[in-house]
């Protein structure tokens, strides 16, 4: 198979087929909720929207989001923009992806979903030399993506300080005012420090984890846990009208920052968390 082919079928399953730990969370947390509720409904609706969508290769979403690609280093002469490029545009074509790119300064339409800076695309590092090449897609929604938000400690409105007491209230404060918006039950990606722009790189390589995993940090670990379990006692629930489900993961990392600044960065999924990797 092309490498044009293989980034393509990326594609197609990422819109199409959503992650088998998040359809599990979905499902669990549609048996915790009360019989006959708004919130059990939602989410029933929703795992009937994923098996359609995988049987017909069809969006999970209509709104197919900026698609990022995390390509391994290695595979930089074999997967470059211009093999990524192409496998869009294919995509575009057969409909596994909408029309989905504006132009920021005329409203223009890139009706084939490629232009300068689109889609977005990050070289990393292996993590060791012995393992396979990887390229991995994230598709994110602009609901989710407008409900990112980034706080700057002290924050006197919040009465957060700069600890992770402070942390801790400019998460949930995010919650809060998400509501139901970006269709919730969502995800948190969150970077603590950094500076503005890693602060979102980081927020969102976070929402790349399993929800089944924890940080390695204990002291993370522990506040992941800590804020979901704070998030769904908010009684907010799934698109915001009431439940016991309104996150279904949170994932945090931190990084060093200088003294001057303290920045607390939240990157929102919504419960259509695309996400895959192929092996190249």
């Amino acid at each position: 198979m092309k490498t044009v082919d293989k980034i393509l079928a990326l594609i197609r399953d990422t819109s199409s087929s959503l992650p088998e730990d998040v359809e599990k969370a979905i499902l669990a947390a549609m048996r915790r909720e009360e019989k006959h509720s708004s919130a059990k409904m939602i989410l029933k609706t929703i795992i009937e929207n994923c098996e359609l969508a995988r049987k017909n290769s069809t969006p999970l979403c209509q709104d197919t989001g900026t698609l990022t690609f995390f390509v391994d280093s290695r595979l930089r002469n074999k997967v470059n923009r211009k093999v990524i490029s192409e496998a869009t545009r294919l995509a575009t074509v057969k409909g596994y992806l909408r029309k989905n790119c504006i132009d920021s300064l005329d409203g223009k339409s890139y009706d084939d979903n490629v232009a300068e800076g689109a889609p977005v695309i990050h070289y990393v590092e292996s993590e060791s030399k012995d393992s396979k090449p990887t390229v991995t897609l994230i598709m994110k929604g602009g609901g989710s993506e407008n409900m990112s938000r980034q706080y700057s400690l002290p924050d006197s409105t919040l009465g957060a300080g700069r600890d992770l007491k402070g942390v801790e209230k400019c998460i949930l404060d995010a919650v809060v005012k998400t509501q139901g918006y970006g269709c919730a039950p969502g995800i948190l990606g969150v970077c603590i420090g950094g500076d503005r722009a890693t602060g979102y790189e980081i927020a969102k390589e976070q929402l790349l984890r399993n929800l089944g995993d924890s940080s390695k940090d204990s002291c993370l670990a522990k506040m992941e846990k800590t804020i979901l379990k704070k998030a769904n006692s908010l009684g907010i629930g799934p698109m915001g009208l009431g439940g016991k489900t309104t996150l279904l993961g949170v994932k945090i990392a931190s990084r060093p920052r200088v003294p001057a600044s303290f920045f607390v960065t939240i990157a929102y999924m919504c419960w259509a968390a695309r996400r895959r990797t192929v092996v190249i």
